[in-house]
């Protein structure tokens, strides 16, 4: 089965623009999730809500994603192939990224926050000072391809595995791994993406890597997404009304090892299975159509994932300071990112193959 999935290339340029609109609204929010490059004073509880609705299920819905395409790469690649590919779409890019893209969100964070003066020139060096939290090292939005070129090393002998195996899907028995994974592993591990210490998320992203490639191309699953698409899509609005509640209500628990708290956890692990059945459910049924503004925007895609970021905080660092209210705000900085990232894309990237290879494109 080799045949291009039209709707899971919609979601993942859906993917691209909510995440755009998700790091726009992180600049008026400060929360469990931690402070964005450059925070508006004040924040806006409004856009909090937001923020935990995305966060539930859009890097998973990525990493299902991705395991998808990787089902598609394999079917047409050796396994070396298919490393070689990875290393030229994901580490050339991060390579590029960590010493171009990366400085520049850590410099105007500093400077937003008064804690560096100086030029960029003078701060550049002392990027390389340490590893954040203790010092300025990091690798920003960069720790997706990060995970994502681990993932594909580690998950190809499971891979090989799945590709031969006859199983049955249950998509409820699906949810339990995920909510386990959150119920024993996010008490201790929150969520700083470093990769090393990170256990809940690499757990979590790497089983729905893994899901992606094993599901993708099983007419069964695809029969389970059409024939249940109803009772996903209401189990879907209902959980994350419960969890949306439970922040309105602030009775979220403590985070511990306590019944309360993993249970919560356990819940948002099923929560955003959930959800992610229903945008593939939902892609399967509406966005099967192809047209040129979706192959434009393909492969568009990944460029703008890898630029966005820098573009957005520098567009925010100035925005933040304007006397106007919170919701012009919000639509300058998510507006004039999109914008100049897809011209930057179009004059820069698009037609040069050397800014085309180092922003993983072909």
């Amino acid at each position: 089965m080799n045949k291009r999935r039209n709707d899971l290339d919609w979601l993942r340029v859906f993917a691209v623009a909510v995440l755009i609109y998700f790091h726009a609204a992180a600049v008026f929010y400060r929360g469990d999730l931690g402070e964005f490059y450059v925070v508006n004073q004040p924040t806006n509880s409004a856009l909090e809500f937001l923020i935990l609705f995305i966060h539930q299920w859009h890097m998973p819905l990525f990493f299902f994603v991705s395991g998808a395409a990787s089902w598609f790469a394999l079917e047409k690649r050796s396994s070396k192939d298919y490393l070689k590919e990875r290393v030229q779409r994901l580490l050339i890019p991060f390579v590029f990224g960590l010493f171009v893209l990366v400085p520049p969100q850590v410099y105007l964070s500093l400077l937003s926050r008064s804690r560096f003066q100086g030029s960029y020139f003078e701060f550049y060096p002392q990027f390389f000072n340490g590893i954040r939290p203790a010092g300025n090292f990091e690798w920003a939005h960069l720790w997706f391809i990060v995970y994502l070129f681990v993932f594909s090393l580690v998950a190809l002998p499971i891979f090989s595995f799945l590709k031969s195996a006859n199983y049955r899907i249950n998509l409820i028995l699906l949810a339990l791994p995920l909510a386990l994974i959150e119920a024993i592993f996010r008490p201790k591990w929150i969520g700083f993406q470093n990769l090393y210490d990170d256990w809940a998320n690499v757990l979590l992203y790497l089983t729905y890597f893994i899901y992606g490639y094993g599901l993708v191309a099983r007419s069964q699953f695809t029969e389970l997404l059409d024939q249940y698409r109803s009772w996903i899509i209401g189990s879907a609005i209902g959980l994350m009304s419960i969890f949306i509640g439970l922040w309105i209500a602030d009775v979220v628990p403590d985070r511990a090892y306590s019944l309360a708290y993993m249970s919560y956890q356990a819940f948002r692990g099923i929560n955003s299975w959930v959800c992610v059945l229903a945008f593939l459910s939902l892609g399967q049924r509406f966005f099967q159509h192809r047209n040129a503004i979706l192959n434009y925007l393909n492969e568009a895609a990944y460029p703008v994932y890898l630029l966005h970021q820098t573009i957005l905080v520098t567009i925010a660092f100035f925005v933040v300071q304007w006397s106007v209210n919170i919701a012009a705000k919000l639509l300058i900085i998510s507006s004039a990112t999109v914008l100049i990232t897809l011209l930057v894309y179009e004059l820069f990237v698009r037609r040069i193959w050397i800014t085309r290879s180092l922003l993983g494109l072909k």
